[in-house]
């Protein structure tokens, strides 16, 4: 196993165990294949293990394992507060001391912020004192280092980067998603102010392994290299010096041992100039199959009316080639849920945005279509109630006399 550093020069596995997919049996996980399969990842070097709250069950099980197999100081726990549940310092401390109790230890190594959004979401937890709470637990040794995870445009990502001091954030990033979320522009930012990066859906869920058109399935299977699709997306993530953990949610020992001998095996720059031409082939072959032909260069933005041009498409987009349940999802998440929303139903159909799309897409007519379909009568009242909750008004930390 190939070890990255932290931001204080601590080494991370360049592997890390997502424990968000362990295989579950009887209503429950299955704890005696997830240890042989957490203690089989131990055994070959892998010491990151991310979980959050609200995985059913997942803390639970790691800090069972944890304590039962005496690994605790050996490995790096990451777990997540649901931020978006919480409206006061005193509910997260609720939440904290929970999450210790299920994870079976006094400290956690690496806390995260889970899922924010944009910027907005970063001032409500300054209103409420979060950040002065966190600072707290960190100088207790309760915690050792603050990050984030995030889903959304790259530009708010930017902003919650730059607006604290992080010890590290995640990210969803693979070779078909260079250029959506925090994208390669995040990453790089990150980087570039000492920030650890750890990527989660380096496949996709799977799904760029699984859910391949037949076209890339033919181009992986002809490539000279013999190495299988899951192979590539994993490579060509550790080619990249600013990533520091890659996340993967391994249910089966098949799995976890090509995984980590792809991460024993893959040097930072290895990759070469055909390589990642091939990969830009595979992801153009996938991106044919797209019902909307934008390549997300977001030379449409800024809106005027604040309406995410390319984040709806491609959202639009994964109702085709993954499902519509996935593509809504995608949708509610990143468009959705940011403060200022970006629904296609703010269109004024001005038409600046089509005079700058370099694939000269007739954008008005395409953001209708995908309103509807992304945004059905159902969909529209979830989507309501969430950012109801999600934004109602936080309680401010109450001032000492």
């Amino acid at each position: 196993m190939q070890y990255r550093l932290d931001k204080h020069g601590e080494p991370v596995s360049l592997l890390g165990y997502g424990c968000m997919r362990f295989t579950r049996k009887g209503g429950g996980i299955d704890m005696e294949k997830a240890e042989r399969e957490i203690m089989a990842a131990y055994e070959k070097g892998v010491n990151y293990y991310d979980t959050a709250y609200i995985y059913p069950g997942s803390e639970v099980a790691i800090g069972e394992i944890f304590e039962k197999n005496g690994i605790r100081e050996k490995i790096k726990i990451a777990t997540k507060l649901p931020q978006y549940l919480i409206a006061s310092v005193d509910t997260a401390e609720k939440y904290f001391k929970e999450e210790l109790k299920r994870l079976r230890t006094e400290y956690v190594d690496f806390y995260l912020m889970h899922h924010m959004t944009d910027v907005a979401v970063m001032d409500k937890l300054k209103k409420m004192g979060m950040f002065e709470w966190l600072e707290e637990k960190k100088k207790a040794g309760a915690i050792r280092n603050i990050g984030f995870s995030y889903h959304g445009a790259s530009d708010q990502f930017l902003k919650i980067l730059n607006d604290y001091d992080w010890d590290m954030c995640q990210i969803q990033y693979n070779y078909f998603d260079e250029d959506t979320q925090a994208g390669v522009i995040g990453l790089k930012a990150a980087a570039e102010k000492g920030i650890p990066v750890v990527i989660m859906e380096p496949l996709r869920g799977g799904k760029l392994v699984n859910m391949l058109p037949e076209e890339a399935r033919k181009a992986f299977a002809s490539n000279p290299r013999n190495w299988s699709p899951a192979e590539w997306g994993f490579r060509w993530l550790y080619n990249q010096s600013e990533v520091t953990v890659v996340l993967s949610g391994m249910n089966s020992l098949d799995m976890l041992e090509e995984n980590c001998r792809v991460a024993s095996e893959t040097q930072i720059g290895s990759l070469t100039p055909d390589d990642l031409a091939f990969l830009k082939n595979v992801s153009e072959l996938i991106r044919a199959k797209d019902k909307v032909g934008c390549t997300g260069c977001r030379y449409c933005m800024p809106c005027p009316k604040g309406v995410d041009i390319p984040g709806t498409f491609r959202c639009y987009n994964a109702m085709y080639l993954e499902s519509k349940s996935e593509g809504r999802h995608q949708f509610f998440q990143t468009v959705g849920l940011t403060k200022e929303p970006g629904f296609a139903s703010q269109c004024i159909e001005c038409g600046k945005c089509e005079q700058h799309c370099p694939q000269s897409l007739p954008i008005r007519r395409l953001l209708k279509e995908a309103d509807k379909a992304l945004r059905p009568w159902h969909q529209k009242i979830v989507i309501g109630v969430a950012r109801k909750f999600m934004f109602r008004k936080p309680k401010e930390k109450t001032k000492k006399a």
